[in-house]
């Protein structure tokens, strides 16, 4: 008899250990810039700037003292909707064929260096006397996947966002996600990159890819708990299964003695 009882207790111990070591999460796993250190300085470079990429799609605009001049660069589409301007697309070999000037190599080439290159050319040819040119890049969007609580495709405005604020737009990471080790994958002209981002250091400012370029992809992969638990869809639903185990259990016990 108390060989029995003091065995039913062993099991019910390891039951509760087994339960608590799978069931738990520690601060280190959740906790950003652990190590940041009070009154520290970083000093931000803000030297980012988006660069084209084959496959973007852009809009160019001129304007000038006479619209007459510039209107033959700013195309209306035939159909659609009225005063819809044209957009180009970056082709595969980096360029866009643009009215009257032609072929023109945008890829690698920032927004204002896009918007410089413009203008050399109204000059160069004689064409534009001191032109406004405008250009976005439209599909600057980045993707959030995985352990977030709003994944989804997200329109960035201002062309600039850095993971944290995207990761914010997609209203952070849930408790059951590795906050160590990130992906973002990235593709730079026909090319996929791989590269991994730990949000618990603040090595995450330095990273190559702290801000984000059109169509990056973020995923977020579940922690070691998320996938303990997956079995059992969550801990509460593990807590029941294990204490109607006990029960049961405890049950056939009290009624074999």
């Amino acid at each position: 008899m108390n060989k029995l009882n003091l065995n039913f207790k062993q099991f019910l111990l390891s039951l509760f250990i087994v339960f608590s070591i799978t069931s738990c999460v520690t601060k280190q796993e959740i906790v950003y810039f652990q190590n940041a250190k009070d009154f520290e300085t970083m000093v931000d470079t803000d030297t980012f700037e988006a660069k084209l990429k084959i496959g973007d799609i852009i809009s160019v605009y001129i304007s000038t003292l006479n619209p007459t001049l510039a209107q033959p660069y700013n195309l209306v589409m035939a159909t659609g909707a009225a005063g819809e301007m044209v957009t180009y697309i970056i082709d595969v070999d980096g360029n866009i064929d643009y009215p009257v000037l032609g072929k023109i190599k945008l890829v690698g080439l920032t927004v204002e260096e896009a918007k410089e290159l413009f203008k050399k050319k109204f000059k160069d040819g004689n064409l534009l006397k001191d032109p406004v040119v405008i250009i976005r890049i439209l599909n600057y969007r980045v993707t959030i996947a995985g352990e977030v609580n709003g994944p989804g495709v997200y329109n960035i405005q201002n062309e600039r966002v850095t993971i944290l604020e995207a990761l914010g737009m997609a209203g952070d990471l849930t408790i059951k996600a590795r906050r160590d080790n990130v992906l973002v994958i990235r593709n730079q002209n026909g090319t996929k990159t791989y590269s991994r981002v730990d949000l618990t250091s603040k090595e995450v400012f330095n990273s190559p890819v702290f801000y984000l370029t059109q169509n990056d992809y973020v995923y977020v992969e579940p922690n070691n708990s998320a996938i303990s638990g997956a079995s059992g869809d969550s801990r509460v639903n593990t807590l029941i299964t294990i204490t109607s185990f006990i029960l049961t259990t405890a049950l056939i016990f009290v009624t074999r003695n």
